[in-house]
């Protein structure tokens, strides 16, 4: 069955750079974002580690633990990580996963159909470049995934972190472009002659269906 937002995100355990590793326990009541590349040694896949590797800290401030996943063996990760970590200057401490066999691929849908390029030497398809963003109860809450092609985008990743949280602590919705400062939208499920209405401040009704609060 595909996975879709509000999944219960699978469990597995895997052989990772860090040892071997039970997803859930690994998470414990974090945040989590597991996310893939197709393959080591790889252009594209070298410069989003080492992004996601000098922003570690930025997740971690937000309770945000990171896990990669490539399709080689542990040994080809092992040395991956000195050329990542030499090209970007960066320290990768979070864990990847090594899924040559395609389990946790497979488990989390993240194998291309159409691409015929993004194949190992044996015709097997690499992963694709998914991102899975898993809150605390350990339900999916966002899902993105580009092609082998497209590189993620480093700022978009912390900003959906940072709605997603902002949203659940403060129950409002975040409009287009929205960053941490930014007014936001009540949901339309909060009635505006509630008591709970009442009690978000700044208000500005712009149509029944659009009321924006600041919240300081």
């Amino acid at each position: 069955m595909s996975l879709r937002l509000g999944s219960t995100a699978p469990n597995f355990q895997a052989v990772t750079t860090k040892g071997d590793l039970d997803f859930h326990e690994y998470l414990g009541d974090s945040w989590g974002i597991i996310f893939s590349h197709p393959a080591d040694f790889t252009p594209v896949c070298t410069t989003e580690l080492g992004e996601m590797a000098r922003l570690e800290p930025d997740f971690t401030k937000r309770g945000v633990k990171l896990i990669g996943l490539s399709a080689n063996k542990l040994d080809l990760h092992d040395k991956w990580i000195k050329d990542i970590d030499e090209i970007a200057s960066t320290s990768l401490s979070f864990p990847i996963i090594a899924d040559h066999e395609r389990k946790v691929a497979l488990a989390y849908d993240m194998i291309d159909q159409e691409d015929a390029t993004n194949v190992d030497e044996k015709g097997i398809a690499f992963t694709i470049r998914s991102v899975f963003f898993i809150d605390p109860t350990k339900k999916i809450r966002t899902i993105l995934q580009y092609p082998a092609s497209v590189g993620r985008n480093s700022a978009e990743i912390l900003r959906i972190i940072d709605a997603l949280q902002y949203g659940d602590k403060n129950k409002v919705t975040t409009p287009i472009n929205w960053t941490v400062g930014d007014r936001t939208i009540i949901p339309p499920t909060i009635k505006t002659d509630s008591p709970e209405f009442a009690k978000y401040p700044n208000v500005e009704i712009v149509k029944p269906y659009l009321r924006f609060t600041k919240i300081e």
